[in-house]
């Protein structure tokens, strides 16, 4: 979440008018994130985030991040429900872009994961998994790795902090392409569970929020987005994969959904994608963000160290040691 495109109290005017909701008399920006812009909304009793989709997300696609929620808060899935206008629409248009409004969610993201955390992460994973396998949706994925050759050719390495690494992304991407998986179990997933997409409540998993790079894909991807998202270590500036985190992680996703021996065999050219994915992204944001933002651009050197790492590592068993 960030704030790219600032409102007024005109744009809560149209609200107000536009759903069926207790009156808006309250926004605020939420800054936390990178990719659509988003607002806190508070009426006398309620709140609401409102989020107006910006760069990466192309509008004739949103209608399947509306259908995702409902059918997974029908499935019991705690996650954020898209509200309907007055129309009977899910999306309305503010500053000349589409947004929509979604159900506020009371829990908290947490700094630091702990064991219990992580195996509660895995379950809820599994169970969105098993709960949408039958959902009569389909996105393919816009960030998935056949789609990121435009991303990397667009960067412009002039800064010098990344002049020397185009080279490496290059010679890494090519790698990944020509060793991913052909087949494996598909459905849809998140495509995003970063430690703030993930509610908790006293303790406890609450939520999941943030839908909007949920996608069709293998579902082992999700695991090596997690795992790079989740299990990794900062002591310092450096990063270490945490391998007890892995073991919950996944031991929690099996408690639901058992892991196929190709996709354990897929995992490290999962995880090395999954890496270059958020290098890719990161190293774009930090060359184009407008100053103006109301956003914390985040540093793409993470991922250049996680993608080292999953390099020097080999097998499924090379993760739980």
């Amino acid at each position: 979440m960030a704030v790219y495109t600032k409102i007024n109290n005109q744009d809560i005017s149209y609200i107000n008018n536009k759903f069926e909701i207790d009156r808006i008399i309250n926004f605020k920006g939420i800054k936390q994130g990178i990719e659509n812009t988003n607002y806190l909304l508070k009426s006398k009793n309620k709140k609401f985030i409102l989020t107006i989709f910006e760069k990466r997300v192309v509008k004739k696609e949103i209608p399947f991040f509306m259908k995702l929620m409902d059918l997974l808060n029908n499935a019991k899935i705690n996650c954020p429900r898209p509200l309907k206008n007055k129309n009977g629409n899910y999306l309305i248009r503010i500053k000349n872009k589409t947004a929509c409004i979604v159900s506020f969610l009371d829990g908290k993201d947490k700094k630091v994961l702990n064991l219990k955390n992580c195996y509660d992460i895995g379950k809820v994973i599994a169970q969105i998994h098993q709960s949408s396998k039958n959902f009569k949706i389909h996105r393919k994925n816009s960030m998935g790795l056949k789609n990121l050759d435009p991303l990397l050719n667009s960067i412009k390495f002039k800064s010098k902090n990344f002049i020397n690494i185009k080279k490496f992304l290059k010679t890494n991407f090519k790698d990944i392409k020509r060793k991913w998986p052909k087949k494996l179990p598909y459905g849809i997933i998140h495509g995003d569970l970063f430690i703030d997409n993930i509610f908790f409540k006293k303790y406890k998993l609450s939520e999941i929020i943030d839908f909007y790079f949920s996608a069709n894909d293998y579902l082992m991807y999700e695991i090596a987005i997690c795992i790079n998202a989740l299990c990794f270590d900062k002591i310092n500036s450096k990063f270490k994969i945490n391998n007890k985190k892995i073991k919950n992680l996944i031991k929690g996703y099996e408690s639901i959904k058992k892991i196929s021996t190709q996709e354990k065999k897929s995992l490290n050219i999962l995880c090395r994608g999954a890496a270059i994915r958020y290098f890719l992204t990161r190293l774009y944001d930090y060359t184009n963000t407008p100053k103006t933002a109301l956003i914390k651009v985040k540093d793409p050197r993470e991922y250049y160290q996680k993608l080292v790492i999953h390099n020097n590592l080999k097998t499924y068993k090379d993760y739980l040691k």
